[in-house]
């Protein structure tokens, strides 16, 4: 889904396919205004075309071509550019409930959202349409090179995470991690719990996070902790881990953002397909400057590529 039309969504979407490798792991949909993919392939002068779809049909497999599926949620002549509004706030709240429905009948294998603008869906009153992580049921995973960090908990005080953190818990998200995993191809995923107190030395890891991960080992799943935090996450980049769970949004972001920012992406587990995004916003200032970095969607569009047809992360069977 290309994201809020008036950001660059749909510049960084045509830069990313346009690149031509996209196609070598997947055949790739947008989904959204096609008046703001031709927008945005005016923009960058890309050497494209867009073939508009009412509805979701048989995709092109030609590179040259871009496929975009528009039932209409922006009207014709409408075009908002960097700036929240709430037409777009409803056209991307329409877009995500299309996406998602198109990966729930098996049309679409996984699904990337596009940079989305908050404010523009609080103007509509769509900001629930967001998929967003809520400890139990969906987790967000960040994706760097071999740093791999799915988070426990995300925007939550950290006064409230030690309330929230309980052995049910750290093992039904080892339990989701493992399985998401395995499905996209790691056959034994190696996952290491960070802890929450320096050097994992505290109540929390004594009471709650390790007879969770007590229990997840005991199911045969190959994961330790708690790990110091301090090291942990150096330990992945090593090749240690496949996976981290940190425990809370600053733990994990902060090793993500130093280890390499760029070309970042992002996994959000629930729902019953992969679903991705990218770890960037709808950046107004820069629309059409010809200075948005398409690294992370495609990043993004190459992982999720691979991921959906179970060939892992680097494209072999791990």
């Amino acid at each position: 889904m290309i994201g809020d039309p008036a950001g660059i969504g749909p510049e960084v979407a045509v830069k990313a396919l346009a690149s031509g490798s996209v196609h070598e792991v997947s055949i790739p949909v947008l989904l959204g205004s096609t008046a703001a993919v031709e927008r945005a392939i005016d923009m960058i002068g890309a050497n494209v075309r867009v073939r508009p779809m009412r509805r979701f049909e048989k995709p092109s497999d030609d590179p040259g071509v871009i496929d975009v599926v528009d039932t209409g949620a922006l009207p014709p002549g409408v075009l908002p550019l960097r700036e929240d509004t709430e037409i777009a706030g409803h056209a991307t709240a329409q877009w995500l409930d299309e996406l998602d429905a198109l990966a729930r009948d098996g049309s679409f294998a996984a699904t990337i959202m596009g940079p989305i603008s908050t404010g523009s869906l609080k103007m509509a009153g769509k900001l629930h349409k967001v998929i967003s992580p809520t400890p139990g049921e969906s987790y967000l995973v960040l994706l760097t090179g071999p740093l791999r960090v799915a988070h426990l908990t995300d925007h939550m005080p950290l006064r409230q995470v030690i309330d929230v953190i309980t052995t049910d818990l750290v093992e039904g998200a080892i339990g989701q991690v493992n399985d998401a995993m395995r499905s996209w191809g790691i056959a034994c995923p190696r996952i290491a719990v960070a802890g929450l107190n320096p050097h994992a030395m505290g109540d929390e890891e004594r009471l709650e996070i390790a007879p969770g991960v007590e229990r997840a080992r005991a199911k045969g799943i190959a994961v330790e902790g708690p790990i110091a935090p301090d090291s942990v996450f150096r330990q992945c980049i090593e090749g240690r881990y496949d996976m981290v769970l940190a425990m809370c949004h600053d733990q994990g972001h902060i090793a993500v953002k130093t280890w390499g920012f760029s070309g970042n992406c992002v996994i959000m587990m629930g729902p019953p397909y992969l679903h991705m995004s990218v770890a960037h916003g709808t950046a107004y200032d820069i629309v059409g400057t010809g200075k948005a970095d398409a690294a992370m969607m495609l990043s993004a569009m190459l992982t999720c590529g691979r991921l959906a047809a179970g060939r892992g992360f680097t494209g072999g069977t791990e």
